[in-house]
C-alpha cells in the first residue's frame, strides 16, 4: 500500500470489481480506448492487474480517496509493455479514473508515488506512457510528470483497427535518476 497526501493506493479488492466497472463502461472515460470495456472485460482487467503484480512485485494500483471521500477513484500504476507494441520491452506508467475525479490533480499524483515505489522498491529507472495522438488529457499529465516525447517514437497502436481515429499514439519517456 502507498500513501500520498490525498490518496491511498493499494491492492484491488473483491468490492472493486463493480465500481472499476462502472468506470471502465463510462464511454467518456474511454474515449480514447476502441471501446467501453463489459463487466466481464472489466473484470478479467482486473485479474489480470493481479496475475501481473504477483509475478511482477509491480502492476496496476487500486486508487482510493481515503476518509470516506471515494472507495475507488481508478487505478494508477506500472505494468512491463506486451511484446507486441513496438515500444517493448518496456515499463508502462498507466492510469485511469472516474470522470467524478478529473481534474484535480489524482492521476499526477498517484502516478508520481507508483513511479516513486517502482523506483525504490523494484529498481525500475525507465519508464514509457503512451496514447491516442489526440488524447490531451493524458498527455498533460505525462508532461506534469516530467516525461518527454520524441515524435519519431510515436506509433500505430497494432491492436487499434486500421484507419481508426485513435490508431496513432504518441510515446513519452521518463528515466528516474540514480539508474546505474
Amino acid at each position: 500500500m502507498l500513501l500520498t497526501d490525498r490518496l491511498m493506493l493499494r491492492p484491488f479488492w473483491d468490492d472493486d470489481f463493480a465500481r472499476f466497472a462502472a468506470i471502465n463502461a463510462d464511454p467518456e472515460v474511454m474515449e480514447f480506448f476502441p471501446k467501453p470495456l463489459t463487466r466481464d472485460e472489466s473484470d478479467a482487467f482486473i485479474a489480470r492487474i493481479m496475475v501481473h503484480f504477483a509475478r511482477e512485485g509491480f502492476g496496476f494500483w487500486a486508487v482510493e480517496a481515503p476518509g470516506g471521500v471515494c472507495p475507488l477513484v481508478g487505478m494508477v500504476g506500472v505494468q512491463r509493455v506486451p511484446a507486441d507494441l513496438p515500444c517493448a520491452p518496456a515499463v508502462e506508467l498507466s492510469w485511469r479514473l472516474g470522470r467524478a475525479w478529473w481534474g484535480r490533480g489524482y492521476a499526477t499524483e498517484a502516478a508520481r508515488a507508483a513511479i516513486a515505489d517502482a523506483a525504490s522498491r523494484c529498481g525500475l529507472r525507465d519508464f514509457v506512457a503512451f496514447t491516442a495522438a489526440s488524447n490531451a488529457r493524458s498527455r498533460a499529465v505525462m508532461e506534469r510528470l516530467g516525461m518527454t516525447r520524441d515524435p519519431a517514437e510515436d506509433f500505430d497502436h497494432p491492436r487499434v483497427p486500421e484507419g481508426h481515429g485513435l490508431r496513432r499514439h504518441v510515446l513519452y519517456r521518463l528515466r528516474v535518476p540514480g539508474a546505474g
